[in-house]
This record gives structure tokens, C-alpha cells and sequence, in this order.
């Protein structure tokens, strides 16, 4: 038996919910809810290093470099998944945050356990992915052990780019291959040994704060509001109607006009009505200021 493995807190027996096959459906759900709630306390006490992993991200991102997420099983999964959101909700190149999983794409819908074991691919993906020490790769593996990612964190750290390890294990393999290492610590799972559970969704808190937290330091929000979106269709159409409304308090058609002169960027419709600018000068405007709306609109207009 694997020492490692047998004394990682996921591969734990939890005591509260040894009884969940003799219980009522209601009581099953009740025992999964509370475990559940486990999960914000524990990626609460990481926010210190979460926030030193947005910081590196920033600069990362901000310098002309990439996020690449790396995982395996699961977590590899959730890397894909917030990796994938990041083009339509902050309107950026869906080269610039990549997920990657162990075994390719196939293994999004088909498991593939046998390849997160798999150190000569994870060195090998860096390598087609071309690395660089201008990038940034996060590692994701809820017991810390899968050998394609911590290969995969070795080989980037060589290189020189920046590493980023998310598990939910202390002291865990990880910790000596990366800048920053977060571990939520969520105690034994509901079913033992399924990290798809409270480790998994205390992964998805962490993946939302990295990126959405990155996000907003490049200037990709106005407020709350996600200005950089691609309006792709109906709903995201209407939403940058109500966002280009919310956030200059014009009626809808000055939004909708605005919006298609601004060639359906929601950003550059908000700078042309809150500034009186022309498309070009909005665009040169926004450019001088790194995309950040809220500052554009201070620089050369001097109120919010």
C-alpha cells in the first residue's frame, strides 16, 4: 500500500456519514448538504494564497504570458471547464487561459484514470503547448499524487515560467514544485476517496477566483459588470443592452445604437456615450489606459 496515499485527509473515511446507505433519501441529502457547507470555510482560510496566485496571474497575463490549467480526472475536468468560460464571459483569445487534461479531449467524457499516472505526457504537453517562462501553469489534483501533473509543473518550473498548485492536501507532492500552492483542506469525502465531491467543488471556488479575480485586475469588468463579454447571442445580446444601460443610464435605443456602431463591443459603447467620442478615439482612449473602462472614462473625462 502506498504510505503516501493511505495518509492523504481525501482518501479518509468519514465518520459523520458511515450510515448513508441505511438512511432515508431526505437524510441522505440532509448528510451531503452539511458536508457541503464544509467547503467556503476551508477555501476561506487559502485566500492568502490565492491571493498571491491572482497577483502572479496579473502580471503573468498582463506581460503578454498564458494560464494554463493542467489536471487529471476531475479536476482536470473543472480546468477545462473555467478555462472555456473565459472567452465569452471576458472577451479574451481563447489561447490566453487553456485547460488541459490528462488523456486529451477524449477524457472529458470518457474516464481515463490510468493517464494521470502518465509523467512522460505531462512533460510532453508542455512541450507542445510551448511553455515559456512567460506563462503560467496551475496544477489541479485533489490528493497531490497524480505523476502527469506534477510533471507537468516540474517541467514549466524548469523552464521558468510561473507554478501554481490547487489540491486539498497539506504538505502534499506539490508544494515542492510550485511558487504557490492552495490546499483546502475539506476533510474526508461523503463517499470515500470521491474527490469529485467536496474537494471538486472546492477546486470550482478556487478556479472562479483565479480567473474571475485576475479578470477584474486587467480591467476586464466596469464595477461588477462584464463589460468585455461577446455578445454571441439572444441572452448575451440583451445583457449588453442592460449592461450598456445600467451603466451610463441611457434609454434602450441610445444602447442598442451605440452597441452595433461599437460593433457589438459592450465596452466600447459605454466609453463612446460616457465621453462623447467617436469610435476610433474611444478605442485609442481605452488603449492608452491598458482596457480598464473605469480608468479611460477618469483620464479623459474626470468623472465616473
Amino acid at each position: 500500500m502506498d504510505e503516501y496515499l493511505s495518509g492523504l485527509t481525501t482518501e479518509e473515511i468519514n465518520e459523520k456519514t458511515q450510515t448513508i446507505d441505511e438512511c432515508s433519501t431526505e437524510q441522505m441529502l440532509q448528510m451531503m448538504n452539511e458536508q457541503d457547507a464544509l467547503v467556503p470555510a476551508a477555501v476561506g482560510a487559502e485566500i492568502p494564497q490565492i491571493m498571491k496566485a491572482v497577483d502572479i496571474l496579473h502580471q503573468v497575463l498582463r506581460n503578454g504570458g498564458r494560464m494554463l490549467y493542467v489536471g487529471a480526472g476531475s479536476s482536470g475536468r473543472l480546468g477545462v471547464l473555467d478555462a472555456s468560460e473565459c472567452p465569452p464571459t471576458f472577451g479574451i483569445d481563447p489561447m490566453l487561459v487553456q485547460g488541459h487534461i490528462a488523456g486529451g479531449d477524449g477524457a472529458l467524457r470518457t474516464a481515463v484514470e490510468g493517464f494521470e499516472d502518465n509523467a512522460e505526457e505531462g512533460v510532453a504537453l508542455i512541450e507542445r503547448c510551448g511553455v515559456t517562462a512567460k506563462d503560467a501553469v496551475i496544477g489541479i489534483t485533489a490528493s497531490g499524487s497524480a505523476q502527469f501533473v506534477i510533471a507537468c509543473l516540474k517541467k514549466a518550473k524548469e523552464i521558468g515560467a510561473a507554478t501554481i498548485g490547487v489540491v486539498n492536501n497539506k504538505n502534499s507532492k506539490l508544494v515542492a514544485v510550485t511558487d504557490v500552492c492552495i490546499a483546502p483542506v475539506v476533510g474526508p469525502e461523503v463517499i470515500m476517496g470521491s474527490t469529485r465531491l467536496k474537494a471538486g467543488t472546492a477546486q470550482k471556488l478556487v478556479l472562479n477566483m483565479l480567473t474571475t479575480g485576475t479578470m477584474v485586475k486587467l480591467g476586464k469588468t466596469y464595477n461588477n459588470l462584464m463589460v468585455d463579454m461577446k455578445a454571441s447571442n439572444i441572452k448575451l445580446y440583451d445583457r449588453s443592452i442592460r449592461i450598456i444601460r445600467i451603466a451610463t443610464g441611457v434609454d434602450e435605443s441610445t444602447a442598442i445604437a451605440h452597441l452595433e456602431k461599437a460593433s457589438m463591443n459592450c465596452k466600447l459603447a459605454i466609453m463612446m456615450i460616457k465621453t462623447g467620442m467617436e469610435v476610433k478615439e474611444a478605442i485609442d482612449a481605452l488603449e492608452q489606459c491598458e482596457g480598464s473602462l473605469k480608468r479611460a472614462i477618469r483620464t479623459f473625462v474626470k468623472v465616473v
